[in-house]
């Protein structure tokens, strides 16, 4: 199957490594031209995957997604592997498309400056409803660092979309001995899940930098369940969706797992460095720093509590310090477990 990858960061290079060593003819896309430049030279992505040689099927192209759009047949596969950023306009250019089409990125889409006061980050799908909605398309998420993925450790994936040919394209294109892909057709919850993980990861990473306990551990990550169910059935997602691999799975993987830039910047702050302190010193993306805030617009559009993630928020812009936040969350009063 010829697939074609808009983006070649981490999660973008592991998957498309994964499917050309099951003998997919892939094409991997690349905006920057020094860093295509690099890979062209040394056949791995020193930036983002250094040491983790491409396979001969893989090759490495400039980033054109018009052009993908038009050539792009209807049985090839596009994979979006930008940041939640990059998703628009990538969507925007693959108008058309006759390929199914699934995203990478996990996050809702920030508010743009001049947008109205009360206006709500958007969801992945939810942006290609808006610019492109011909297009048959999907999102792949789940638990997973792409170092494992690249170095084909055991991996387990969930690709979701309304339509079965995007969902049957994802399974075909990357289930193989040592990654599973699971299908679901609840591809809000999946979104919710994928957005909602980074969020709690920072402040998971933060309890743990604090050195509260596996106690308080236990307790954050089962209480975040519960905000990001809450949420998700607020935007209409399966209650079950949480229990999988996009939710729960996602959730103790993030959240726990020290390859996690999200965790990893909650446990930065914890040792008293500044937020760009913090995210200057991962040299990634760490997709909850700048969707906490989205998140939290959305809940409060929809009257949902979230109480962990407006810490998160507040933290991050520096109303409180890492103590105050935990004093503010523990500081709550009683009520009932039910989501």
């Amino acid at each position: 199957m010829p697939i074609t990858f808009l983006g070649a960061g981490a999660w973008g290079t592991a998957l498309a490594i994964s499917a050309a060593q099951q003998g997919h003819d892939v094409r991997l896309c690349v905006r920057d031209a020094e860093q295509l430049k690099a890979m062209r030279g040394a056949r791995e992505n020193t930036r983002y995957l250094p040491g983790v040689s491409f396979p001969p099927s893989l090759q490495v192209t400039e980033f054109h997604p018009r052009l993908v759009a038009q050539q792009a047949a209807a049985n090839d596969l596009v994979i979006v592997s930008t940041p939640m950023s990059g998703l628009r306009a990538s969507l925007s250019a693959l108008t058309g498309c006759a390929a199914p089409v699934a995203w990478l990125c996990k996050g809702f889409e920030a508010v743009a400056a001049d947008a109205a006061r009360n206006a709500t980050g958007k969801m992945a799908h939810e942006v290609c409803a808006q610019v492109a909605p011909g297009l048959l398309s999907g999102v792949l998420s789940g638990p997973s660092f792409a170092q494992e993925v690249a170095r084909g450790q055991p991996t387990a994936l969930v690709a979701a979309s309304p339509h079965a040919p995007v969902r049957e394209a994802l399974v075909a294109a990357f289930h193989s001995p040592a990654l599973r892909v699971y299908a679901n057709d609840d591809w809000v919850g999946v979104e919710v899940g994928g957005a909602v993980k980074n969020v709690l990861a920072i402040a998971t990473g933060l309890c743990d930098g604090l050195q509260l306990g596996l106690n308080a551990r236990a307790a954050l990550i089962t209480r975040g369940l519960a905000e990001m169910s809450r949420l998700g059935l607020a935007l209409g997602a399966r209650a079950d969706t949480f229990m999988g691999l996009s939710g729960l799975g996602d959730l103790v993987l993030t959240a726990t797992g020290d390859l996690s830039r999200n965790r990893q910047v909650g446990l930065l702050l914890a040792q008293g460095q500044t937020l760009a302190q913090a995210v200057a010193s991962l040299g990634h993306v760490a997709e909850g720093v700048y969707s906490a805030r989205t998140v939290l617009q959305r809940a409060r559009s929809l009257g949902v509590d979230m109480p962990i993630t407006e810490n998160v928020v507040a933290l991050l812009d520096g109303q409180l310090t890492p103590a105050h936040a935990v004093q503010a969350l523990m500081g709550r009063g009683p009520r009932g477990e039910a989501v």
